[in-house]
């Protein structure tokens, strides 16, 4: 029997999240205090903000900073490129520390679940190709997990290529995040596709990507099984 789901929204900021918790209060109080948290050091440190590299941590840096700068330290861009990540699973694991069974937080396109039962995530290109028609299925067993995407001609992120998705996944969703960051940076025709895949799939702690590109879909690594979302 299908699980039903009752996905809320929550606005904050310039982020706008899809939530599916029955620990909803507590994902959105995470939220706004690690926004704070972040905040707050962003004031001390402004170039932690503006860098589009790794940046050195100060020694007060909150634990969403470490975290953040942890990814883009292994990928290679600023930490901000993993915020949305990284904001979806510090939320999502303080529900499921509550008591939570399911987490599902997508900020923006980059998600964090944890379920207990089977969900089909869909991946949006913005076109009416074929890529724009398929999701992932993704069994209780393959999480926590995380799944990021960036593009290049969709979102208000900055991106530096025109990848229509780049989609990441990993176990850590600001690993994921600052991975599909990098990801469209490197695409800007279909020819970069497969360079893409292959310095992006060699980072340590990434499990799978998928790139599309005009009429190129690229994939590499241990992705869920795609399925039809219409």
């Amino acid at each position: 029997m299908p699980h039903s789901r009752t996905y809320r929204t929550f606005t904050y900021r310039e982020a706008v999240l899809r939530i599916c918790c029955s620990q909803f209060e507590i994902v959105t109080a995470e939220i706004v205090r690690q926004r704070h948290l972040l905040e707050d050091y962003i004031r001390r440190h402004p170039e932690f903000q503006r860098s589009l590299t790794p940046v050195a941590l100060r020694a007060d840096a909150p634990e969403i900073a470490r975290h953040m700068a942890w990814a883009a330290e292994r990928v290679g861009v600023g930490p901000m490129a993993a915020v949305a990540g990284a904001m979806a699973q510090h939320a999502a694991e303080a529900a499921l520390a509550a008591g939570a069974q399911e987490a599902i937080v997508d900020n923006g396109g980059d998600l964090y679940l944890k379920t207990v039962s089977p969900v089909v995530v869909a991946l949006g290109t913005g076109t009416s190709k074929l890529a724009d028609r398929l999701g992932f299925r993704i069994d209780p067993q393959q999480t926590p997990l995380a799944i990021c995407s960036s593009s290049g001609k969709m979102g208000h992120s900055m991106s530096l290529g025109r990848c229509d998705l780049a989609t990441i996944v990993a176990a850590d969703a600001a690993l994921a995040d600052a991975a599909a960051t990098q990801a469209a940076n490197l695409v800007t025709a279909a020819d970069d596709v497969d360079a893409a895949l292959e310095r992006i799939g060699g980072i340590e702690g990434i499990t799978g990507v998928l790139i599309v590109k005009d009429d190129r879909i690229g994939m590499v690594g241990r992705l869920p099984a795609l399925a039809k979302t219409r």
